[in-house]
């Protein structure tokens, strides 16, 4: 299965205003936001992968032309320094295609210029490059092949730390609740889509705001809830709690390592699926 990924972003408010690094080549730990992505796809046998690259692209081809494995893996040298044997390996059998989708372009136009790169397939992955989870892919790509749906998104707890206060007419405060314990869920990303996603969306526009309420109002898109490990990088301060788990080896994202460590305490690994979403 291929798997789309946009990797144009500006990252706004994780920039310093010094470099133009963007936020899927952040650092987490020795790798970059985007390498974590797409190892958790490879470790459910998906490798071939479509970036669609925007602002700060030169980074992510700079970055794979001049990979080095021995960051990640084990290796034997020899006869001083001219001999590398590598003792495994992390993307020799990925295929990687750089797609220039231009810098300030929608999330789905960004879609629909892959079009021709995703082929004639049944069925393929798409993502947000800079979000990490250690949702069980295998499962929703089941489910959404079981139910004949267009598509399927990752339905998260909401993560802000605000509280939602509840007024009455006089604007006495008769409630605070956290925004995390409401009974609702957040677009977490990590879709399956059918070819027919790409008649729901025109040119120019966006993915979730414009072509996905189509697909809902037909009830063709499903949803799987997923209330194990799943944590954005939007802010510096996310992307540095993601960079202090790696390098603490608290990395519940890397299903790939059999040495991680699992999420925390009391927090379930698995999702579940949802019934179609209705607008």
């Amino acid at each position: 299965m291929k798997v789309v990924l946009f990797c144009g972003g500006y990252g706004m408010r994780m920039r310093d205003d010094v470099d133009d690094i963007p936020k899927p080549m952040q650092m987490i730990g020795d790798r970059p936001l985007l390498w974590n992505v797409m190892r958790l796809y490879a470790h459910f046998g998906h490798t071939e992968f479509i970036l669609c690259l925007g602002y700060g692209g030169h980074h992510v081809v700079d970055f794979f032309r001049n990979y080095d494995e021995t960051r990640s893996n084990d290796f034997i040298l020899r006869k001083g320094c001219g001999e590398l044997e590598m003792l495994s390996s992390d993307i020799s059998d990925w295929t990687i295609t750089f797609v220039h989708t231009g810098l300030d372009t929608p999330i789905g136009e960004r879609l629909r210029r892959v079009r021709d790169h995703v082929g004639d397939v049944d069925m393929f992955a798409a993502n947000y490059a800079d979000v990490l989870s250690d949702a069980p892919l295998d499962r929703i790509e089941q489910n959404l092949r079981a139910r004949g749906a267009v598509g399927s998104l990752l339905a998260v707890p909401p993560q802000a730390a605000f509280h939602m206060v509840e007024t009455d007419e006089q604007d006495y405060v008769r409630g605070i609740t956290p925004v995390s314990t409401l009974r609702v869920q957040e677009n977490g990303g990590y879709f399956f889509f059918t070819p027919e996603i790409f008649d729901y969306l025109n040119e120019g526009e966006d993915l979730v705001a414009d072509a996905l309420p189509r697909v809902a109002a037909e009830s063709r898109l499903l949803a799987w809830r997923h209330d194990g490990f799943w944590k954005p990088a939007d802010t510096v301060k996310e992307r540095s709690e993601l960079d202090a788990m790696a390098r603490r080896h608290a990395r519940p994202w890397a299903l790939w390592d059999e040495a991680r460590q699992g999420p925390p305490d009391g927090a379930p690994a698995a999702g579940t699926p949802l019934s179609l979403i209705h607008p």
